[in-house]
């Protein structure tokens, strides 16, 4: 079509000046007659030449054979266009044809073909009609057997995909950015209201979506040698599973989302994407390959926080700190904890109190001297009530810690063979290997090239309502910085809320449209004795009332799991709703700011209303604490509050 455009722009010069010819020698003619023409045509001026009625014929001529040849080259070239499309379109679709015989005839073959095969009734199973409700996130389709989840960790599959680097799909209708709880939830969500749907799960780790909780928790009570390998654990109520969410067959290959009839879930390991064109629609990954997307899910989490006067200490230092946050870090302890005499913990929050019990257990065993510092005055001191927080201390030293509070860090160097920690107080300690439990900083790398506001207060990316961060773009986990209607802006960083803002996310990708209005709970045990769950804001700063009772053996973390039925407790409780607590009518003892808080609830208050909540091993009794949040109205007595939770009750 240009080239007939071309070719008219050319000739329609000479056929207007043809034209006008002929209209004034039909006027000439006419005067010569001694008679005015009917209908003459208005005359555009012209430079052609003058001439009489054989020259009119010889121009009409001339115009009929330039409208003629014009027209034939333009069909000429129009059938020639179209020829040359067809036979590039089957150049192409003959090269696919040629690449997949290739790729059938590789070694891994039969392989590939086994794991299609897996693939096909895990992808249905994981497909239920758009009105259900998707499945706990922590609920295993198909629980992973041990070969299955250590297959990714395996030298064959390292040689594997090393030898065969997996095709890339150049468009995924729906790609999540991290590997993460966020991200598994989301991908749940999205298939369970779009069967169809084809999903792509973009992660720097090596290994497929796992939960992390027990990386800190179970796996350290583990009496399996081979835990780091297969990564399966025993929950407090006995019951044996994996780390990992599915197993490799409930996934689908990269190569073949595509082409999935049925859609599925893809996981691509391995690969960081470290820049995004949201104009575009599209992502570029850390070997410049670019996938583009139609809806795009930010869930990249955070990265562990290191102390500068550790970063600044020299690679002698850094070489014996961990920071812990991966399967990888878990691996990596393991085995500093088994070949090394003394290690150190720098944080008193969940993480590093988690750590410390579990290590101190270990040194019972072992001889391994584990030493926690922090700069509060007590385990959990940023959380906990000072009474309550003390008491968790000296819980944590029964287990075979030793505690030092109070403790800033001054300098650490490395001498002897030894790491030695200088404190602003002046105490020195002496150490073989650091684990800095220090926070964690949300991961907001995309931020600059996305276009994306990150809170200056809480950090993170800013989201509406609807965990929407710009058009098609979500964002999930720990990177959220959303807004609480009851509570104001926040941004938390515990297992609950990554499930239940990457299931909604998942939903609003599907046009759900559905606002963030769940409070999101915590969980943090020491060990399988003591453990507590809470809700809202939890800020020692904040003043508080706790009421308690008398423990009984029902009230462990233990028993709680016995009850739920899974370690991961949140699940026991996202779905659930507070209908009608009432509280007992007889009166109950109020057992407060003694030596011994065997069970209790503390509420947190900001101007007279409840703002947070924890259950000191007090479980099962969430949605209680969730209406009580949400309703925001002020209490005359929280003792009879307290009594919606029965905890008098032996």
């Amino acid at each position: 079509m240009l080239t007939c455009r071309a070719v008219w722009k050319k000739l329609a010069p000479l056929a207007r000046a043809s034209s006008t010819v002929c209209r004034q020698n039909v006027r000439r003619a006419g005067w010569n007659n001694a008679r005015t023409p009917l209908c003459v045509p208005v005359a555009h001026m012209s430079t052609g030449p003058v001439g009489g009625g054989g020259d009119n014929l010889k121009y009409a001529l001339l115009v009929g054979a330039a409208f003629v040849g014009g027209l034939t080259y333009a069909v000429i070239t129009v059938k020639g266009d179209q020829e040359r499309h067809r036979e590039r379109m089957a150049a192409i679709a003959s090269r696919k044809q040629k690449s997949a015989s290739q790729i059938h005839t590789e070694p891994l073959a039969p392989l590939e073909t086994k794991l299609e095969a897996a693939a096909a009734p895990d992808a249905e199973a994981a497909a239920p009609s758009e009105t259900a409700e998707p499945p706990p996130v922590d609920e295993p389709l198909a629980e992973a057997s041990a070969e299955e989840a250590a297959a990714p960790l395996t030298d064959a599959g390292v040689e594997e995909a090393a030898d065969s680097k997996p095709s890339l799909p150049s468009h995924a209708p729906y790609l999540l950015i991290g590997g993460g709880t966020a991200s598994f939830a989301a991908a749940r969500s999205i298939r369970a209201r779009d069967p169809g749907a084809k999903v792509l799960i973009v992660t720097d780790e090596p290994d497929l979506p796992y939960m992390r909780p027990p990386l800190s928790k179970e796996l350290w009570f583990s009496d399996d040698p081979s835990v780091t390998e297969t990564l399966r654990f025993k929950q407090w109520n006995g019951k044996e599973r994996s780390i990992y969410f599915q197993p490799p067959s409930f996934y689908i290959d990269t190569e073949e989302l595509r082409s999935a009839e049925n859609g599925g879930v893809a996981v691509l390991t391995g690969r960081k994407v470290v820049h995004m064109d949201v104009r575009g629609n599209k992502v570029k990954l850390d070997d410049d390959m670019e996938i583009s997307y139609d809806k795009c899910l930010i869930a990249t989490g955070g990265v562990p926080r290191n102390l500068q006067v550790i970063e600044r200490a020299g690679e002698e230092v850094m070489k014996r700190t961990t920071v812990f946050r991966k399967i990888d870090d878990f691996k990596s302890l393991d085995k500093v904890s088994r070949n090394t005499q003394s290690i150190t913990i720098i944080g008193g929050g969940f993480l590093g109190s988690e750590l410390a019990c579990a290590l101190g257990r270990r040194s019972t065993e072992s001889g391994l001297e584990v030493i926690q510092m922090f700069p509060e005055k007590g385990n959990m001191g940023k959380v906990l009530p000072e009474y309550l927080s003390n008491w968790t201390t000296e819980k944590v030293k029964k287990e075979g810690v030793k505690v030092i509070r109070e403790a800033v860090v001054k300098s650490v160097s490395y001498k002897d063979d030894k790491l030695e920690i200088k404190l602003k107080d002046g105490r020195v300690v002496r150490t073989d290997h650091i684990v800095a439990a220090v926070g964690l900083e949300p991961n907001v790398d995309l931020a600059k090239s996305a276009g994306l506001e990150v809170d200056s207060d809480f950090g993170g990316y800013r989201v509406n309502a609807e965990l929407q961060a710009r058009s098609n773009i979500w964002v999930a986990g720990d990177a959220a910085c959303f807004y609480d209607i009851r509570l104001g802006r926040r941004r938390v960083e515990h297992h609950d809320h990554a499930v239940v803002s990457g299931r909604l996310a998942g939903e609003n990708m599907t046009g759900a449209n559905k606002p963030y209005w769940h409070q999101s709970m915590f969980w943090s045990d020491l060990g399988p004795d003591v453990g507590y769950e809470a809700i809202g804001i939890v800020d020692s700063s904040l003043p508080t009332v706790g009421v308690f009772a008398k423990a009984t053996a029902k009230d462990t973390p233990k028993a709680a799991t016995e009850e739920s039925g899974t370690g991961i407790r949140s699940e026991s409780e996202t779905e659930e709703t507070a209908t009608s607590a009432v509280a007992p009518a007889a009166p109950a003892p109020v057992v407060e700011h003694r030596d011994e808080y065997g069970k209790g609830v503390i509420f947190y208050l900001r101007e007279k209303v409840v703002v947070g909540i924890i259950l000191w091993n007090v479980f099962n009794r969430m949605p209680i604490a969730r209406k009580i949040i949400k309703d925001g109205e002020e209490h005359a007595d929280l003792n009879e509050v307290a009594k919606l939770f029965n905890i008098h009750e032996d």
